[in-house]
């Protein structure tokens, strides 16, 4: 079986676990957290080297105010209880997204985590927390614009390597697949320059029900795909000069 080297999900459906159990929304904040740890460590397992995890859009914001500081609170209880364990496991955690209106104290938390982890390799956890998709590229285009008004690039001297290196992701390899829960079949703005070729897995379950076996599944399913980045493959070449 192909594993992927990098692998990104979408941790959907959170409020309809909990929903549908009669429980408050953060308990299902609460049970996605452990399916999060469960999968690093699955991750881990099964040779994957960069995981990269939906925690918090920048479009989370208008959330009810009691559900954001819920979700924040999780964030910081993850990162406080989990984070020692992650280093001890080798886990190097990066984080991207717009950190610059972020609260002093969670700003920190996240430094925190990249500093302590920024030796290790077993595992890249690539957490994108007040991110977005559009935004991200958007400044993206703001560096660049900069560098063009002050002489260091020309306009004509982009290409999509400049663009990318623009990008929060700069460093970290495209993802080969993007897995979503809960049975909606859109990115929501993840990963929207870099999942350009990545092999999308749309699963049923909520994200709190997402388990190990279900990650090797989807592995399984993307073990079989036929990769052809835009190209033709060798059986449609043998056909078309037939």
């Amino acid at each position: 079986m192909t594993t992927p080297a990098h692998v990104a999900i979408i941790m959907d459906g959170n409020g309809r676990w909990a929903k549908a159990r009669g429980l408050p929304r953060l308990a299902g904040h609460r049970a996605g957290v452990e399916a999060l740890r469960q999968s690093v460590k699955t991750a881990s397992r099964l040779g994957i080297e960069w995981l990269t995890v939906y925690a918090f859009s920048s479009e989370n914001w208008s959330r009810p105010p009691s559900e954001v500081s819920d979700l924040l609170g999780l964030l910081k209880l993850f990162i406080r209880r989990d984070l020692a364990e992650l280093h001890r496991s080798g886990v190097r955690v990066r984080v991207i997204g717009e950190r610059d209106d972020l609260q002093p104290d969670i700003r920190l938390l996240l430094e925190e985590a990249e500093s302590l982890t920024a030796g290790n390799g077993a595992l890249n956890l690539v957490i994108a927390f007040n991110y977005g998709g559009r935004d991200e590229i958007v400044r993206a285009m703001r560096k660049i614009a900069a560098d063009v008004e002050a002489g260091r690039t020309s306009s004509a001297s982009i290409t999509p390597q400049t663009v990318s290196e623009a990008l929060d992701t700069n460093g970290i390899p495209d993802p080969d697949l993007v897995i979503r829960t809960s049975g909606e079949m859109r990115l929501s703005n993840f990963l929207l320059w870099q999942a350009a070729y990545s092999e999308l897995i749309f699963l049923p379950c909520l994200w709190p029900d997402f388990t190990p076996e279900q990650f090797e599944e989807a592995l399984r399913q993307f073990s079989v795909r036929e990769r052809r980045f835009g190209g033709r493959n060798e059986r449609d070449v043998v056909s078309s000069s037939a």
